[in-house]
């Protein structure tokens, strides 16, 4: 008997030693004994939960106090009130210095910033946006812009701050950053709006839910981050806490809190579209209006002064992480100020302060044509790879269908084992028990088929911007040319406003689920193609020439070497893949994509709070879960091992 049970027991050992293999066991045999008692094939209707009456109570209370409630009187009415003194005051100022003053400011900041180089594309930016015929809608974004990434600064640097001085609230304020930044921000508009209005008071506030989490993550990143043996050095000289936050943390974190800016700006103007929706003017409101009348040319012109504005910003506030404060500047501040009232003097005397009508070039009518003629030669009927149309049926027919009917077959306490056995065979048990009870919310809120329409969608995008994604990535990385072609394409996609390419998207591949994806693609592609590029040049060059010593060719070195020691970026690439595909859910909603996105969006045009919160709450679930399952959480060392 005995030696029948040596060798079973020597044959499960290896089983039971691997982590993966012993988690697997133990979430089945879980499963095993909580079978008896789960049933169903759709979420149960007895553990929903309606939030609908208290949500229109709430949207109603709002309703009846907004103008006779002390707090809406005394507070929001102030807060309302000091943003559009702020917002008026920077655009006066932008209108009393005219274009001149406006382009030589920005000129001359590149130039003390970066460089003659910068100067002059700076310049260029601001002239083309004058050129096309946005001059007064750009400064009015502008002056929006200003106020909203000032207000997101200070709001996150203070967030940022905390959390980076306290492991505590750090932990705390995580998930309080991760909904503020999954949330979809047609979901918060609408509270919003029903606080403080349809105007500009609105559109900024919306703008700071959305923008100030990058500061804050990188603050705290920035600060946290801070050389240990320096703090202790100054520590040792009787320095304050208030001293060493002052003269080493933040100056130790400044191109993390640098970095913060330049990822807040490129948040704010990404909303300049959506703002547009409650009231936000300029630039915004351009294409918004264009796009209401399908005129895709005069839309491209509003867009084109959001990408322009977008790159010339993150190139200066790049420039500006990258430069030393030690190192030479190439001009002074004195300098600056003195060319740029120079510049609004005689602008005001020559009476030029606007832009001059016959400067204008008008593009739309070229633009439509061009779509017109991609309509009619690409849509339907190109020989043996056939029309765009098609292509959407077949992707829809072949991979969303499947990928959808499969995930609304399981059973739903199968998608929780299955998110769970992800969750943890990469993480911890807290990670899986954070994604379970995230997927169990998305049922107890009564969108369990939605969301899995959602997911479907979702997992479809990822899955071809991944694809694209790290193809491009490796290529850029193998090549300094190919970077170069790619970076203007990747700014491009990154910062043109969802909308302007929405009815190109539609206009090739019809309204449905398919140019849902398409514009998802887009808007994610760019960020996985830098950061898996970035991942794979960041490799150990002593790594990749050790492999070449040993006669490893080129696609040996990419596979064995510069793949696997990238791999902490390929993850993070994942991951933002997922939440900016997420971020699009609700534009997909708006040309057929349905599911969660409709509801947001017909939760906002409706002014129905409960319909809008709901789904927007639901993507945020989905995304928390996507994100613990794509993210790896890493285990303290057992000891002795």
């Amino acid at each position: 008997m005995a030696a029948l049970t040596v060798p079973v027991l020597r044959t499960k050992a290896p089983l039971l030693r691997n982590r993966a293999a012993a988690k697997l066991l133990l979430l089945a045999l879980i499963t095993a004994v909580l079978l008896p008692l789960l049933h169903g094939h759709s979420w149960p209707h007895h553990l929903t939960v309606s939030l609908t009456r208290p949500l229109t109570d709430a949207s109603d209370w709002i309703i009846d106090n907004r103008d006779t409630h002390p707090l809406f009187l005394y507070f929001f009415g102030y807060v309302s009130n000091a943003v559009v003194l702020s917002v008026r005051a920077v655009y006066v100022a932008l209108l009393a210095i005219g274009w001149p003053g406006v382009t030589a400011l920005g000129a001359l900041v590149a130039w003390r910033v970066a460089g003659p180089r910068l100067a002059a594309g700076t310049a260029a930016a601001f002239l083309a946006c004058g050129a096309l015929g946005m001059w007064e809608p750009t400064m009015q974004t502008f002056a929006l812009m200003v106020v909203a990434v000032l207000v997101s600064v200070l709001l996150g640097a203070a967030l940022g701050l905390a959390g980076g001085l306290s492991a505590r609230l750090d932990r705390a304020l995580r998930p309080v950053l991760d909904t503020m930044q999954v949330l979809p921000a047609f979901a918060y508009l609408l509270p919003v709006v029903l606080v403080f209005g349809i105007g500009v008071p609105a559109a900024v506030l919306a703008t700071v839910v959305y923008a100030a989490p990058p500061m804050a993550r990188l603050t705290a990143l920035g600060l946290r981050g801070a050389d240990p043996e320096v703090l202790e050095a100054v520590e040792s000289l009787g320095a304050t806490r208030r001293q060493r936050l002052l003269t080493v943390r933040v100056p130790l974190a400044r191109r993390e809190l640098l970095l913060g800016l330049n990822q807040t700006i490129m948040m704010a103007l990404s909303m300049a579209v959506i703002a547009s929706v409650i009231g936000a003017g300029g630039l915004g409101d351009r294409v918004y209006q264009a796009l209401s009348t399908v005129d895709v040319g005069q839309a491209l012109a509003a867009g084109i002064p959001i990408v322009l504005l977008a790159v010339v910003l993150d190139r200066v506030t790049g420039a500006a992480g990258a430069t030393r404060d030690e190192g030479p500047r190439t001009i002074g501040r004195p300098y600056v100020l003195a060319v740029t009232a120079a510049a609004a003097l005689a602008a005001r005397l020559l009476g030029a302060l606007d832009w001059p009508n016959g400067w204008t070039v008008r593009i739309a009518a070229p633009v439509d044509h061009a779509v017109d003629w991609m309509t009619s030669h690409l849509y339907s009927g190109v020989p043996v790879v056939g029309g765009t149309a098609d292509w959407a049926a077949h992707f829809t027919t072949w991979v969303l269908d499947p990928v959808r009917d499969g995930l609304q077959w399981l059973p739903w306490w199968s998608v929780l084992l299955v998110v769970a056995a992800l969750a943890w065979l990469i993480g911890t048990w807290r990670t899986a028990l954070t994604a379970v009870l995230a997927m169990a919310a998305i049922g107890v809120l009564g969108v369990w088929e939605p969301s899995l329409d959602t997911l479907s969608q979702v997992l479809a995008a990822v899955a071809v911007t991944l694809v694209l994604g790290f193809a491009t990535g490796i290529a850029a990385a193998r090549s300094d040319r190919v970077e170069r072609a790619l970076r203007p394409v990747l700014d491009v996609c990154q910062t043109m406003p969802q909308f302007v390419y929405l009815i190109p998207v539609v206009a090739l591949f019809g309204v449905g689920r398919a140019p849902a994806v398409a514009a998802a693609v887009v808007y994610a592609l760019p960020a996985v193609v830098r950061i898996t590029a970035q991942g794979l040049r960041q490799v150990d060059p002593a790594a990749l020439e050790s492999a070449r010593s040993l006669g490893a060719t080129g696609r040996q070195q990419l596979w064995q070497v510069q793949l696997p020691l990238a791999r902490r970026a390929l993850l993070l690439a994942v991951n933002q893949g997922v939440v900016l595909v997420l971020a699009v859910v609700i534009i997909g909603g708006l040309v057929g994509g349905g599911a969660l996105g409709y509801d947001v969006a017909f939760g906002l045009a409706q002014g129905d709070l409960a319909t809008g919160l709901v789904a927007g709450a639901a993507i945020v679930c989905l995304g928390l879960a996507l994100d613990r399952v794509t993210q790896p959480t890493g285990r303290r060392p057992r000891k002795g091992a």
